[in-house]
């Protein structure tokens, strides 16, 4: 083939072959850009493309028909229409969503993260953060250290950023005065260094007319550091870092195709892994051998962190979704209280007491924050008390699990150290959470084996434990009802107790006043207790005004299947405000009785209540006799 013609053509390909593989090895940096509103933030990504020539001549052509329809101010293009998706962020000229956007030079691929500015969307950007290598931290010139970019920084480095940029955007607004780029440097050095951040690269540019994007700008002869695609594509990602922990491997997924086949299927959080290494499965602790390192394209003679396999083991032990295979001689700890760093996402605050659902790794657990220790606040960095977490706020504290998990701080191992929280009735994401270490409390304490167990109390007393959890507005008649029931029941030769909510107040919650958080840990403690009642045989009966769904899911949920019994006693607000036996709704309405159900705090009726009793239509002594019946049939 000694034809010209082939002999370019096999040219052509192998230059082909070439360049594909040298995209193929290239290192992948993913990177956000955070700060305050207005910032520049879509305008530098936008910019950034468009200067690296990295944007495709239809979607141009889209781009600047999208910049004459919106309206720019003096510029052809809005280059921050290249990554504001959402028809609202057009509108709007915000960042609502977190955008991301692939693009690749010739040193290096990189995946871009837009996060939004507004305070409201704080949780947007932790989302952005999760995964991020490096983060680049806007301040508009003219503006300053804001005090979103202090909660943005202090975010970055709490989720392990180890890379900082610090873009001083919007230099042309300042006539690219160097004495400003050094007053903001100098601003943010001394808030890092009281965060702990280490080196950060500042870099003075102008997203919208391209100074210091891509290469150096003749506006600023006096910088003399990189431009910020340069540095993009040069600084250190460490990505080995991983790679030097022991191995750990978060079960997704049993591997079950047929009868001669089981694997457990996951993406290694951190080490590597061989056929023949020893490890051990947690919580559980039972130790085997790997057999096979299985993936789509074949077997493998070595896995490492972040590749995503199938590990066939030797022995047939117990092993499921949740789970962690980790290396036998070095296994991770396991425990259910830690204490925490936590981030506030939703609007509704985080009351202490209340249950969640908590995702880490593969696991979904139910968790309870126990203790909050201070919050902090990102502006002074101080400590400061508090009982509960709003919208974006930071603060320090204790984690309870229902069941011990496999764990690794979060600076060790974001994968087994970081956790989302979720709203239990919404399924909503309302917290994101850093674990710092374990509790000893959590290896200290172990339950300890009783013979004569609640199945034993309840057969002495020839019933069936019970709790009739009486819930209802002030006034509605739950304490009267609860009354008479429990008196019809002692005739009948049960063995009951009545916890009534005024007199729990004198004693057990006496410390307790009548904010969310204190009523979500009064409701918490009367579970407790009535647990513990029904453990020993009885038949326990509360009247307490429990005003959310959430803590008699919680209470419910202590309980075996069918001995929590909600009774709603169903009375309007106007026919309890009308009754006013202890003359309470007088004086929430004179404004001396803060946060009373009904009138300055909710209530959230039951949705599927075992019994309903309507008050204005049933006398106390029917109601009490249709409980009666419905617990003796």
């Amino acid at each position: 083939m000694n034809d010209p013609i082939y002999q370019t053509d096999d040219l052509i390909a192998q230059d082909i072959d070439a360049y594909l593989d040298r995209h193929r090895h290239k290192t992948m940096l993913r990177f956000i850009t955070c700060g305050s509103v207005d910032d520049g933030k879509s305008t530098l990504i936008g910019r950034l493309l468009y200067d690296s020539k990295l944007i495709f001549e239809d979607h141009l052509a889209a781009l600047e028909a999208d910049s004459k329809r919106v309206g720019t101010q003096g510029q052809e293009i809005d280059f921050a229409l290249l990554v504001d998706g959402l028809a609202a962020e057009r509108e709007q000229g915000i960042t609502i969503d977190v955008a991301y956007r692939f693009f690749a030079t010739e040193k290096r691929k990189f995946i871009v993260a837009d996060t939004p500015g507004h305070e409201q969307y704080t949780r947007n950007m932790v989302t952005g953060a999760s995964t991020a290598d490096l983060a680049v931290i806007l301040i508009d010139a003219r503006k300053g250290v804001l005090t979103q970019t202090r909660r943005h920084s202090y975010l970055a480095h709490l989720v392990g950023i180890r890379h900082l940029v610090l873009a001083i955007n919007k230099m042309d607004l300042v006539d690219y005065d160097q004495a400003v780029f050094e007053r903001i440097v100098a601003d943010y050095r001394h808030f890092a260094d009281r965060i702990g951040i280490g080196p950060f690269t500042a870099i003075p540019l102008s997203g919208l007319r391209g100074d210091n994007i891509t290469r150096r700008s003749d506006a600023m002869p006096w910088y003399a550091g990189p431009a910020l695609l340069e540095h993009l594509e040069t600084v250190n990602l460490d990505a080995d870092r991983m790679q030097e922990h022991p191995f750990r491997l978060a079960v997704q997924w049993v591997n079950r195709p047929n009868l001669d086949f089981r694997g457990f299927s996951g993406q290694i959080a951190s080490g590597w892994v061989r056929p023949g290494d020893a490890v051990r499965v947690l919580p559980g602790g039972q130790t085997s051998t790997v057999t096979r390192i299985v993936t789509f394209d074949g077997d493998l003679d070595e896995a490492r962190a972040g590749q995503s396999v199938t590990l066939t083991l030797a022995d047939e032990i117990d092993c499921s979704r949740g789970q962690v295979i980790a290396r036998a001689d070095q296994p991770p700890e396991v425990a259910d209280q830690f204490e925490t760093t936590l981030v506030w996402m939703a609007g509704e605050p985080m009351l202490p007491g209340r249950p969640y659902l908590l995702k880490l790794a593969t696991n979904v657990v139910t968790a309870t924050v126990t203790d909050l220790k201070y919050q902090i606040n990102v502006n002074t960095l101080t400590h400061e008390a508090a009982k509960t977490l709003g919208l974006n706020g930071i603060g320090v504290c204790n984690l309870s699990l229902d069941r011990a998990l496999p764990f690794e701080p979060y600076t060790d191992n974001p994968d087994l150290g970081g956790f989302v929280l979720i709203d239990r009735l919404t399924s909503a994401t309302v917290g994101a959470g850093m674990i710092h270490f374990a509790l000893r409390r959590s290896h200290n304490i172990h339950w300890q084996a009783i013979e004569v167990n609640r199945a034993a109390h309840a057969a002495l007393k020839h019933q069936q434990p019970r709790l009739l959890w009486f819930t209802g507005l002030s006034g509605s008649g739950k304490s009267t009802i609860a009354n008479l029931v429990e008196k019809k029941l002692h005739a009948l030769g049960r063995h009951t107790f009545l916890l009534d909510g005024d007199n729990v107040r004198h004693g057990l919650n006496r410390d307790l006043g009548f904010t969310e958080a204190d009523r979500v840990e009064n409701i918490r403690r009367v579970g407790e207790v009535a647990r513990l009642m029904t453990d020993a045989g009885l038949i326990v009966l509360t009247a307490f005004i429990s005003p959310f769904r959430s803590e008699r899911r919680m209470v419910r949920q202590l309980l075996p299947d069918g001995e929590f019994i909600e009774i709603f006693i169903d009375t309007p607000l106007e026919v309890a405000e009308a009754r006013d036996p202890k003359g309470l709704y007088r004086k929430a309405r004179a404004g001396m009785l803060k946060n009373f159900t009904g009138i300055d705090s909710p209530y959230e009726a039951p949705e599927e209540p075992e019994i309903r009793i309507d008050t204005t239509r049933l006398s106390a002594e029917e109601a009490a006799e249709i409980i009666v019946q419905a617990m003796t049939t």
